[in-house]
């Protein structure tokens, strides 16, 4: 990354809703797989989150709204009281260095397997269309994605619940405020797409219909523990988890931002992942995009220094999120400003138990 003056705009505060953030940067949520198999946080996490307080704002991993929502082996919940109990240290750490962060609620409907989930759990989605390929288990290895059950009224009705029920349980632990994870193929996505959404009711069958159950969730969550503490994390073009360009992709986004706006949510946060291989999201669309949103707008993803701060002075954006350069790098912040050099993720720790490549990455000793 090259050098930026340190009276560049990424290391100013920022107001984002009714919370100051001391810079734009934010530390993209990522999944790491480090609770235990009943989605409760464990120690090491409040170490790793702590460690990396100096960003603006940490959007955590993804975190199951409820046991249908924890569709991957070792991540963390909240929707129990021992979940809810065992995120306090890990707030606490953040907020004991001055940092804010925001829970990323992730229901991932049905990528999903069985072997990851309570015994009582469901694996629901708007339609009952498998996802090729296969995900990983700790009991069983790699195993085929299952073809999900298509979900009820009622399926429905509790999904919602479930999102505005883990948003109180958020706030309860402590932390700033939510993400809705809208993007890279999960629940909330299942329902805008029509690949995987398709349905005839009144949640499916026009873009309309299929962007209802993302504005409700986002209405109900922000009635709960207000709009200035929800956020949201949309992929259009995105290709995460089976999901692909459709020919009403754009129409779908500008019609449900709107929705999103009158909601009174605090940010669209727009993940991009050109740089790992996935198409590009049209610069012109996510120009539009930011036209089209009144409020906090940034992109995650694909940003080094020196195209964060111009995307920032170039008013395309806000905030820049940034992932593995946050993983590998606690202090990512301070290398950023002294222009220090970054270490490189181990890619083969992202989502092993322990504390390799977790907590052990080195400080600069410049």
């Amino acid at each position: 990354m090259t050098h930026a003056t340190n009276n560049s705009k990424l290391f100013q505060p920022y107001n984002l809703g009714s919370i100051t953030l001391s810079n734009r940067l934010v530390m993209n949520p990522m999944t790491r797989c480090r609770a235990d198999a009943t989605g409760t946080p464990q120690d090491p996490m409040a170490e790793y989150y702590g460690q990396r307080a100096t960003a603006g704002l940490i959007v955590s991993e993804g975190i199951a709204p409820s046991a249908n929502g924890k569709g991957y082996a070792r991540i963390p919940g909240l929707w129990s009281d021992a979940q809810v109990q065992a995120w306090k240290p890990v707030v606490a750490a953040v907020h004991a260095q001055g940092g804010k962060v925001f829970a990323q609620l992730m229901h991932t409907g049905r990528v999903s397997h069985a072997a990851n989930m309570a015994a009582d759990a469901k694996i629901l989605a708007p339609s009952a269309v498998a996802l090729a390929g296969q995900m990983y288990t700790d009991a069983q290895g790699m195993q085929d994605y299952p073809v999900p059950q298509e979900m009820t009224e009622s399926d429905i009705l509790q999904a919602k619940a479930e999102f505005v029920q883990a948003a109180k349980n958020a706030i309860a632990a402590g932390f700033d405020g939510v993400e809705l994870h809208g993007a890279n193929g999960y629940l909330l996505e299942q329902f805008l797409s029509p690949t995987t959404n398709q349905r005839s009711d009144a949640w499916g069958g026009s873009v309309e219909k299929r962007i209802r159950f993302v504005a409700e969730v986002a209405r109900e969550t922000a009635a709960a523990i207000g709009g200035d503490k929800v956020g949201i994390r949309l992929s259009p073009y995105g290709t995460n988890s089976g999901m692909s360009a459709y020919p009403e992709v754009e129409e779908t986004y500008f019609k449900l931002l709107p929705l999103l706006a009158d909601a009174g949510l605090a940010y669209v946060h727009v993940a991009d992942h050109a740089a790992m291989g996935a198409p590009a999201v049209p610069a012109t669309f996510k120009q539009a995009l930011r036209k089209a949103w009144p409020r906090t707008f940034f992109i995650g993803g694909s940003f080094d220094q020196a195209s964060g701060q111009q995307a920032v002075s170039d008013g395309l954006v806000d905030l820049i999120g940034l992932g593995r350069a946050f993983l590998a790098n606690p202090d990512l912040v301070q290398r950023l400003q002294k222009g220090l050099a970054l270490a490189a993720p181990d890619m083969n720790t992202l989502f092993t138990p322990g504390a390799k490549g977790y907590t052990d990455y080195a400080l600069a000793t410049a």
